[in-house]
C-alpha cells in the first residue's frame, strides 16, 4: 500500500534540531495528526530544543536525546545503545526522517518501523535507511517549509493548509507581558545573532535601522537570542537613543516563543527567532546576506526581506574572508520595509481606539 492507504498507531517524526527547522517542520505534524487523529504521535528531538514543541496540541509526546551523552568511545557507544532499545521498545510503525542526515537515519533504522520515510536526496547516507523514499526538491529549490510539505502530501494530506501552531504556555506569556509592560510600543523583537557569521547583519546597521524606527514610530527594541549573542546586541544597544530590553541569554524556549508572541514586529537575521515569530504571526523584516528568501526567508513574508545585491548573494557559505555583502545591504535598504509594518501597525492600534 501506498503511504495515502495506510494506517497507523504509532508514529514517530525525527526531526531533532535546529530551532527554526523544527519551526518549518510544524505544519506537517498538524497535517499528519489530521490524517491519524487517534494515533500516538512522537517527536524525536534534542534534549535543547524539547522544551519549544513540549506540550503541543498535535503532538503525544515527545523523546529527547543528549547529543553530548554520545561523545566518546564508551559513553558515546553505551548511549547510542541504549536509544536504539527505547526507539526499539517504543514499537513504532511509522518513523519519518525530516533531518536527513546520517545520525537520523540509523535512528530511524534502529526503530526497527516497518515503514520508514524519508527523502530521497537525503545526505550522508541516511537514504539507505529508508524503505519509503520520497520525492524532494534541492535544498536551495522552494521553500525549506514546501520541502518539508512533501511528506504531508504523500500522506494524503497535501491539500490541507500549512498551519503553524506554536505552544505558547499562558503562565510563561503573563510573566513576559509583566516584563514588557513598562516599555513604550511598538515592542521590536530584534536578533542580531546568528550561527554562521555570514548571516549576522553588522550592529551599526542594526542601530542605525531601529532608531530611525523609534524616531518615528516611538516604540521599544526588545533582544533575544542566546548568551553568545549578548555582545552583539549590547553593542547595538550602545549606539540606541530609545528604549531597549536585553532578554538574550535569559529566555528558555517556552519564555521566548511567549516574549515573540506579544511582539509588534520582529527585525532579524536568517536564525531561529525569525522563523519562530514569524510562525507565531508576527511581522518579520529581515536583512538576507549568505542565504536566500526564497528558500529560508520567514515563511510567507517575502516581501518584507531584502538580500544583499552583490554576485556571491545567497551562496550559502559559512564563513567569508570578503563580506562584501555588508556595506551593500544597508539600513537605507531594510527601512522602507520596516517603515510600512511598522505604518500598518500604528494604523491598527488607532484603529481599535477608535
Amino acid at each position: 500500500m501506498t503511504l495515502d492507504q495506510i494506517n497507523a498507531r504509532r508514529i514517530a517524526i525525527i526531526k531533532p534540531s535546529a530551532l527554526g527547522d523544527i519551526v518549518h517542520a510544524l505544519p506537517v505534524l498538524t497535517a499528519l495528526r489530521a490524517r491519524f487523529p487517534v494515533a500516538r504521535i512522537t517527536w524525536v528531538v534534542n534534549a535543547s530544543l524539547e522544551p519549544l514543541i513540549a506540550g503541543h496540541p498535535d503532538l503525544t509526546d515527545t523523546l529527547p536525546f543528549d547529543r553530548g551523552a554520545f561523545k566518546g568511545l564508551r559513553g558515546g557507544l553505551a548511549a547510542a545503545w541504549g536509544f536504539a532499545a527505547e526507539l526499539r521498545r517504543r514499537q513504532f510503525d511509522i518513523v519519518i526522517d525530516m533531518q536527513g542526515l546520517f545520525r537520523s537515519g540509523l535512528m530511524a533504522l534502529a526503530s526497527g518501523a516497518p515503514r520508514r520515510v524519508g527523502f530521497r536526496n537525503a545526505r550522508e547516507g541516511s537514504r539507505y535507511a529508508y524503505t519509503h523514499k520520497l520525492a524532494a526538491p534541492a535544498r536551495t529549490e522552494g521553500h525549506a517549509v514546501d520541502r518539508m510539505w512533501a511528506v504531508a502530501e504523500a500522506f494524503g494530506v497535501g491539500h490541507l493548509p500549512k498551519t503553524f501552531r506554536v505552544p505558547v504556555r499562558t503562565d510563561e506569556r503573563i510573566t513576559a507581558r509583566a516584563e514588557l509592560m513598562t516599555l513604550p510600543r511598538p515592542w521590536v523583537a530584534v536578533a542580531v545573532g546568528a550561527k554562521w557569521v555570514t548571516k549576522r547583519w553588522p550592529a551599526p546597521h542594526f542601530a542605525e535601522l531601529l532608531n530611525r524606527a523609534q524616531s518615528h514610530f516611538g516604540g521599544s527594541a526588545i533582544f533575544v537570542g542566546g548568551h553568545e549573542d549578548t555582545p552583539a546586541a549590547r553593542e547595538v544597544m550602545t549606539g540606541l537613543r530609545g528604549p531597549a530590553l536585553d532578554l538574550t541569554g535569559r529566555t528558555s524556549l517556552p519564555r521566548l516563543s511567549a516574549a515573540l508572541s506579544l511582539a509588534d514586529v520582529m527585525v532579524g537575521n536568517d536564525t531561529g527567532p525569525l522563523h519562530l515569530a514569524a510562525a507565531l504571526g508576527v511581522p518579520c523584516v529581515a536583512p538576507y546576506l549568505c542565504t536566500k528568501v526564497a528558500s529560508h526567508g520567514p515563511y510567507a513574508q517575502a516581501a518584507n526581506c531584502v538580500e544583499t545585491a552583490v554576485s556571491c548573494g545567497g551562496s550559502y557559505i559559512k564563513k567569508c574572508p570578503n563580506m562584501v555583502c555588508l556595506p551593500d545591504l544597508t539600513a537605507d535598504r531594510l527601512w522602507p520595509k520596516l517603515a510600512e509594518v511598522l505604518d500598518t501597525w500604528q494604523h491598527a492600534r488607532s484603529s481599535r481606539s477608535a
